[in-house]
């Protein structure tokens, strides 16, 4: 196929290619922009279905009642290290990961979805629907939790491959590509990752849906794959990716937040943020740096060093912690930068906010508190001595001002003096609340910014980065923020809302009524307001009155979307 300017065709960019050129292109796609290289290389190659055993996933035929995220149930009930469908029927636990497709992102991750798979999957291989017929398609389970290449079979872009080591059962989004040799797999997964791969895809395919027989025809050339010293670079690519992942508390192997960790640790947040922002840029740039080495092999490997550049934008090298590929759109780097300040102080009192509610620990990494009806005694047991005690009762007010004394702002206060001292305090709360507003002007003192961020954001940032299936929930009185307050999900019992009422809700409405007789007449603005909130919270005590009688029981293995929905009219709207 070429691109014919010659006298006697004079039209620009005029394309002719021969019918029997197509024809050596697997599933012959009328792929006019193919090149005569391009066309040879399928001639010649050897394809990935000769190598790898191409399979579709499993489908539940009913995900919301099948499929979680691995958050919304109790840790101890998920196997996130199962070795085969034997292991699975005889452990007891219910839950395992299940790769589910995702966003475009290469080498590791997406990893964020479980199955109810307990007993080898009983359940979802016997749904069967009124008319007998079996609903579920529970298909190729003998590739369950091997080894293997995954990527989403549906993009909105660029073709992307992941690693996966094991543990994990398939879902109809996501297909694989299994092997039992690690090495074979670290081979081919960087020829899927380069400009190669995505070329000969486009080729093959030019929609955005890459099925199982789209991949399965890449060509490669198995004398040039890439040695053992290559697989360094796949690795190294690997580890970056994963260690990227786990930064965030919403993968499972989260630790503890990045800007807590010693290596970055600075006398202020600001220079510790500057330090680990130096890091995050260092790391990004070696992907870059890595990929494009990547694309320079493979390109010289099949001779198309006249077609393809290696180059890689930034955009595309799929690090969280890179701000040109999280925030797609035309963007400058003063707003991606701002953009990504913002969110990593979001993150931050999302941590605090953790350890607020005994989910985390500055004392012991990973998770604490993560199983249904666990208390501050099961929190001791773990962290015996805790320098920053988590609340004791899982209940925390946010309130426009400090009526209780574990008031959200003053814990997040406490939190600021444990992590990074007393000393640096108010410099500290001067960066979070610039961080938190585009400009300072108007904004009032940096607590009352950060209150506003608790009052007005928090509960909506949690929502979007749990994926609309939040843990810790917000009980509010209305569009008065009369009276707001979080619970952890995990640490919710049937007595926690009668406290609720007793120990909080009537107590303010206490306090509010005796600061209105406080107020003078010169004050009537502020007393019609109070008003109005009272008002609010003996609408809000009704209701919760009735459901506190009701002494509702939760099971988190029905996940956030049932158990939220008993509390309706008492929580946020999510």
């Amino acid at each position: 196929m070429t691109n014919d300017n010659s006298a006697n065709t004079p039209v620009p960019n005029f394309y002719r290619a021969s019918a029997a050129d197509f024809k050596k292109i697997p599933g012959s796609p009328i792929a006019y922009w193919a090149s005569e290289k391009d066309t040879q290389i399928f001639s010649n190659g050897l394809f990935l279905e000769n190598l790898l055993k191409m399979r579709k996933g499993l489908a539940t035929s009913d995900n919301d009642r099948f499929l979680k995220e691995w958050f919304e149930v109790c840790l101890n009930s998920i196997n996130f290290s199962c070795k085969s469908r034997e292991q699975s029927s005889e452990c007891e636990k219910k839950w395992f990961p299940i790769n589910k497709g995702g966003t475009f992102r290469k080498w590791y991750g997406n990893n964020e979805t479980i199955i109810n798979w307990k007993n080898d999957g009983y359940e979802i291989r016997n749904f069967y629907g009124a008319d007998g017929k079996l609903r579920s398609r529970p298909q190729n389970l003998d590739y369950s939790f091997k080894q293997a290449l995954t990527w989403s079979k549906i993009t909105s872009g660029k073709f992307s491959a992941r690693f996966c080591s094991g543990g994990f059962l398939f879902d109809d989004a996501e297909a694989i590509g299994h092997s039992e040799n690690e090495m074979l797999l670290k081979e081919i997964l960087p020829v899927l990752t380069s400009k190669i791969g995505n070329s000969f895809l486009r080729i093959i395919n030019p929609t955005l849906n890459f099925q199982i027989g789209d991949v399965s025809r890449v060509p490669l050339y198995t004398e040039r794959l890439p040695q053992n010293i290559y697989l360094d670079l796949v690795n190294n690519c690997i580890h970056i990716s994963k260690s990227d992942w786990d930064s965030y508390e919403t993968s499972w192997d989260f630790t503890t937040f990045p800007l807590l960790q010693p290596e970055y640790r600075q006398p202020a947040l600001r220079e510790t943020y500057t330090k680990l922002r130096a890091h995050w840029k260092e790391i990004t740039l070696e992907m870059q740096r890595l990929e494009e080495e990547n694309n320079r092999i493979f390109i010289e490997a099949y001779g198309l060093q006249d077609e393809l550049t290696p180059d890689v934008p930034l955009s595309e090298i799929t690090l969280t912690c890179n701000p040109y590929y999280r925030y797609n759109g035309k963007k400058n780097e003063e707003e991606l930068e701002a953009l990504l300040l913002t969110d990593t102080i979001k993150e931050l009192i999302s941590y605090a906010v953790g350890c607020m509610l005994g989910r985390y620990s500055l004392d012991k990494p990973g998770l604490i508190l993560a199983n249904q009806g666990e208390t501050i005694k099961d929190y001791l047991q773990q962290v015996p001595e805790p320098s920053f005690m988590p609340d004791d009762d899982n209940i925390i007010p946010i309130l426009e001002d400090e009526y209780f004394t574990d008031d959200i702002v003053s814990r997040f206060r406490e939190f600021l003096k444990v992590t990074f001292g007393a000393e640096s305090l108010a410099e500290n709360l001067e960066f979070i609340a610039g961080a938190l507003s585009k400009s300072k002007k108007g904004g009032g003192s940096p607590e009352k910014v950060i209150r506003d961020y608790f009052l007005k954001s928090f509960f909506k940032d949690h929502v979007k980065m749990y994926k609309k299936r939040p843990i810790y929930w917000l009980f509010t009185s209305g569009k008065g923020k009369g009276f707001n307050a979080l619970v952890y999900m995990h640490r919710y019992d049937r007595e926690t809302l009668a406290k609720m009422r007793t120990d909080y809700l009537l107590k303010l409405e206490d306090k509010l009524d005796a600061r209105m007789g406080m107020l003078g007449d010169e004050s009537a603005a502020e007393k019609g307001k109070l008003g109005k909130q009272v008002e609010e919270l003996m609408a809000y005590d009704a209701v919760l009155n009735n459901k506190a009688l009701e002494y509702i029981d939760i099971d988190l293995d029905d996940g956030v979307k049932v158990n939220y929905a008993k509390f309706e009219g008492l929580v946020g709207k999510i």
